[in-house]
């Protein structure tokens, strides 16, 4: 069974050496994460969505008890599994795929859970290329380039669980209260499953969840313009013509502008943290959203309602249907990566700054900026 596993997998091989090695760190220790510190609270997020790959990894290579791999990257931080998310096979009903996980904190022994640390982390995972069975998440990637992955069972099964969840604790039977006491988490493909849910219930139940979306895809012609345009003052103007043309279209378009302008205004309290890489083309377009929308309001206050439209909503308006892109998010605050191996090539920096597993390396290894973006 060994020579079947990948390194990547193992916990003590891969996992954040830099906490684990705290002095008094280990199974027993309740001092071995500061929820108060970002960099732990962004560590355990990215650990907790990877053990839930290889908890689809562990049942597709049937490796049970002793041999699974999945439980240090969530025990090791005081969690359990308390249940998980599956969805059926296209051929084989019986076959169910595990696409998500729900973890509850225990603490240990006497301990009370950090008033900062959740109580439950909902965590999804990304698409699995080496899966035998791929062709489910390359379904959804499609549905997520063309803007109808809530549409799917997936979004269906994830948002009927964290409606559950909630509506568990808010009678009490969990022990807590208040919507901080559940994080949402996802990669790439999950990390879209995480907005789609988190969106949702900032929107139509008020509940802001803390979300950590790490590489979230954002469908974009932002890399190509990167491509083609390499001077950034010409992209600079470039965008800050479009968005100018966005605000004109939204004068003619005045019903669906306002509908915007008040989901904006009830998405505000939520602000998600998304975790992006500057080389990473399938996340690229949020650091161009959020960029292009600072400058537009500094250059122009007047033209602010061009933030909350997209030309493919506006399309869709004007056709008599009413959508909106996922991307478009009044607050969050943007997490951006510029760290990368110098002697790799363009194609392998790519590649690396889409792995999740940059997410729980150490402040000290990356190269991490932030910002945060409100619609005030």
């Amino acid at each position: 069974m060994a020579s079947n596993v990948d390194l990547a997998d193992r916990f003590d091989v891969s996992g954040p050496t830099h906490i684990m090695s705290r002095s008094g760190a280990g199974p027993s220790s309740p001092t071995m994460i500061d929820w108060n510190n970002e960099e732990d609270r962004r560590c355990v997020a990215a650990c907790v969505v990877k053990g839930t790959y290889i908890l689809e990894n562990d049942r597709t290579m049937c490796r049970v008890h002793a041999e699974a791999l999945a439980p240090p990257w969530w025990e090791s931080f005081h969690f359990r599994l308390s249940g998980v998310l599956t969805e059926e096979s296209f051929r084989r009903k019986c076959d169910k795929l595990i696409f998500g996980a729900i973890y509850e904190n225990v603490p240990v022994a006497g301990g009370r859970r950090h008033p900062s640390a959740p109580q439950y982390i909902v965590a999804f995972r990304g698409t699995m290329l080496p899966h035998p069975k791929a062709i489910h998440d390359l379904f959804l990637d499609f549905k997520i380039m063309a803007n109808t992955l809530s549409d799917s069972k997936r979004s269906e099964l994830a948002h009927r669980s964290v409606d559950t969840l909630l509506a568990t604790i808010a009678r009490g039977k969990a022990g807590s209260e208040g919507s901080g006491v559940v994080w949402l988490a996802g990669h790439s493909l999950g990390a879209s499953l995480a907005l789609e849910v988190g969106r949702t219930m900032m929107a139509e139940q008020g509940r802001s969840l803390p979300t950590f979306l790490f590489n979230p895809p954002h469908v974009s012609p932002i890399p190509a313009i990167n491509v083609m345009l390499p001077s950034e003052g010409v992209r600079r103007e470039l965008l800050a013509k479009s968005n100018l043309v966005k605000a004109g279209l939204g004068l003619v378009l005045s019903p669906h502008r306002k509908r915007m302008e008040r989901l904006f205004e009830r998405l505000s309290p939520w602000a998600p943290n998304l975790y992006v890489h500057e080389r990473d083309v399938i996340c690229q377009g949020f650091i161009g959203y959020f960029e292009q929308r600072q400058q537009l309001e500094e250059r122009c206050r007047g033209a602010k309602s061009a933030t909350t439209l997209s030309y493919r909503d506006m399309l869709f308006s004007a056709l008599g249907k009413e959508k909106e892109r996922p991307h478009l998010l009044p607050s969050a605050t943007l997490w951006k990566n510029s760290s990368m191996d110098r002697n790799a090539n363009l194609l392998q920096q790519s590649l690396a700054a889409h792995e999740l597993q940059q997410w729980w390396k150490s402040d000290a290894d990356l190269r991490l900026s932030n910002r945060r973006y409100s619609f005030a």
